[in-house]
């Protein structure tokens, strides 16, 4: 190997008009006196979350044994290839969202609680209250090296950011799963090229940087002789790396440009706010989860929440056959084809998951995929959805965490236990460097989580 007394700094950019472009992790940003002990450059911790509505259907979801000696069920079928890369958890609890004592408003409190553990304020004012959720609280340290702290992002919203959305609570509770503090809701983006101008917009005013972004240039065209000067210096590894990472910025460009045509073909104008969010949910899920792969293979955050879909979604699916709304198909009063529906609305979620998954896998990340470095919690704040039980919530855990998980395993914790979630979200933190005491109502870390 080469030897130089110089390498790249771990946060480089390229910088064009209107434009910053950072780099994946290379072998180039290795220190120099180190390369010889070091063939790649060390991972860094990435943190993510991922939510899912209206609970999920037990009899479809929860697997089979325990350990690793368990089986997939439908609902998690799709996942069966990830075997190893993936942690079932069952058993837990919100039991600072049970209904049972309370006024009304199960869903509201359920998303309210799932990061942080507590009992949302019941008000429609201005006057909401939650706690600080886990993802700022890993934020505020993983996020001091990177461009952006942390990235909100969501499918769907509800159009009321305040007034009463379910029994007196503020649509906020629905409308985030982050809280900056007890009193500051983070904002959920939903569109793809508002993120994506976040991730790489560097020059001007906001309105400045969507008008770059609107014309037919990319915003690596700015940057082509800086590329070209870089790739030269770099090793056969780190040129594949940088290709492979350049050519995905280029491909979700290009996602955003033909739905933002198909929006002009309809004779649609467009609004100082971009329309072109993809028409099919599943689209938009996908260029969602691959900006969420692109941001971490540029070190641009290393944490993420992603909304799937909000508590009480309307959305049908009819490309699966169910023509009935989601949340509406939850409260199935035992109906055994609403049960179905439901259940297969829940396989469905999973099959998203499993492309992002495979996303993750075949992303390079220093000496291995994100996948090997990235720790990805996905779940609900509900359990059985037609009884709004904050209890057995399903939860996946995606990734190794630079080997501090070992995967392919079934946690199983009696549900009449009330082990609460915060345990869980309590060990996450550890896993990725972040100090905590406590979060919400927990009662200290989840065991056996790493399995080593």
């Amino acid at each position: 190997m080469f030897i130089t007394k110089r390498a790249l700094q771990r946060r480089t950019f390229l910088r064009g008009v209107g434009t910053v472009v950072s780099l994946p992790i290379l072998d180039a940003m290795v220190p120099a006196l180190t390369a010889q002990a070091k063939t790649a450059a060390a991972p860094i911790p990435r943190l993510g979350f991922v939510y899912t509505p209206n609970g999920y259907m037990r009899n479809f979801w929860v697997p089979k044994g325990t350990g690793t000696d368990f089986e997939f069920t439908p609902s998690l079928r799709a996942l069966e290839r990830h075997r190893k890369d993936i942690t079932l958890i069952s058993g837990l609890a919100h039991r600072q969202a049970d209904p049972m004592g309370d006024p009304p408003g199960p869903h509201s409190r359920a998303s309210g609680a799932w990061l942080n553990g507590v009992h949302v304020k019941q008000t429609e004012g201005a006057d909401v209250r939650a706690e600080r959720t886990a993802d700022q609280i890993a934020a505020a340290v993983l996020g001091k090296s990177t461009p952006l702290p942390s990235l909100e992002i969501a499918i769907e919203q509800n159009e009321k950011m305040v007034g009463n959305c379910e029994a007196g609570y503020s649509c906020v509770y629905q409308n985030t799963l982050c809280w900056r503090d007890a009193t500051t809701p983070m904002p959920m983006e939903t569109h793809p090229r508002v993120v994506f101008e976040r991730l790489f917009g560097d020059g001007g005013t906001p309105a400045e940087e969507r008008e770059e972004l609107r014309t037919n240039r990319s915003i690596l065209d700015s940057v082509t002789g800086r590329i070209s000067d870089l790739a030269k210096s770099l090793g056969h590894a780190d040129q594949q790396r940088l290709d492979q990472y350049l050519s995905s910025v280029r491909d979700i460009e290009g996602r955003i440009t033909r739905t933002e045509a198909r929006s002009a073909e309809l004779g649609i104008t467009l609004p100082e706010r971009p329309v072109d969010i993809p028409g099919a949910f599943e689209d938009h899920v996908k260029l969602m989860f691959d900006l969420q792969a692109l941001a971490y293979q540029g070190d641009v955050t290393r944490v993420i929440t992603f909304q799937m879909s909000r508590e009480q979604s309307p959305r049908a699916y009819p490309h699966l056959g169910i023509s009935s709304a989601h949340h509406t198909l939850s409260h199935h009063g035992g109906d055994q084809e609403k049960i179905s529906q439901k259940a297969k609305i829940d396989a469905y979620h999973v099959q998203l998951l499993d492309y992002y998954i495979e996303k993750l896998r075949t992303t390079p990340d220093g000496d291995g995929s994100l996948l090997d470095h990235v720790t990805v919690l996905y779940g609900a704040g509900l359990g059985e959805p037609n009884s709004h039980d904050p209890f057995d919530l399903p939860s996946i855990l995606v990734g190794h965490s630079h080997g501090k998980i070992k995967g392919g395993r079934h946690l199983a914790f009696n549900m009449r236990d009330y082990t609460p979630q915060g345990n869980l979200l309590e060990s996450l933190l550890d896993l990725v460097g972040v100090p905590i005491q406590r979060i919400g109502d927990s009662t200290g870390r989840l065991q056996g989580l790493s399995g080593l």
